[in-house]
């Protein structure tokens, strides 16, 4: 099964204090409004990604469409921030806090029946509400939406091998019971 990442969310520490203002007139793309929002949003061209940017030297990176890509261009920003003469560390701490990832199973799904048949434990389905059957995995702690066209959306998940255990979980679940 074939599995595309869609977003990689991961939050860093520089390793030192971050002058916003100096950042907003320093960074092309740059929008701070400290009014507003207390964070800096650095809009990165190559790979289209954002990172917000606080005082206090955390960061959120997020759009990016692989682990090693949210990794590196968190790198690119804090050697940019050390460029412009801030004291921030050379190797940022790094942690992936969500992977969005979508697959597709190629057939078409009865939520109403496996709503049914899965029981209301990890599964929740309200078609006036929503669409997508929302499947809880217990472990890894992943969200699945199924969608009836067979489309798999999940999130929640902290590295690749958990949505593809998540996956093959859920594939196993519908097939043991009959819908694959």
């Amino acid at each position: 099964m074939e599995i595309k990442i869609e977003n990689v969310v991961a939050s860093a520490t520089a390793g030192g204090e971050l002058d916003l203002q100096k950042l907003a007139t320093s960074f092309e793309n740059a929008e701070y409004d400290p009014e507003r929002f207390p964070g800096l949003i650095y809009r990165v061209k190559e790979p289209k990604t954002a990172l917000l940017l606080f005082s206090s030297g955390k960061m959120v990176c997020t759009g990016a469409k692989s682990v090693e890509e949210a990794k590196e261009v968190v790198r690119r920003v804090v050697k940019k921030i050390k460029e412009l003469g801030m004291d921030v560390s050379d190797e940022p701490e790094i942690e992936i806090q969500n992977i969005v990832a979508t697959s597709e199973l190629n057939v078409p799904l009865n939520l109403n029946n496996i709503a049914i048949t899965l029981g209301l434990e990890r599964v929740e389905y309200e078609p006036e509400q929503f669409p997508g059957l929302v499947y809880r995995v217990e472990k890894p702690k992943v969200v699945a939406l199924l969608f009836g066209s067979g489309k798999i959306v999940c999130t929640g998940a902290r590295n690749e091998e958990e949505i593809r255990e998540a996956l093959d979980q859920i594939v196993k679940e519908l097939t043991d019971s009959g819908f694959l």
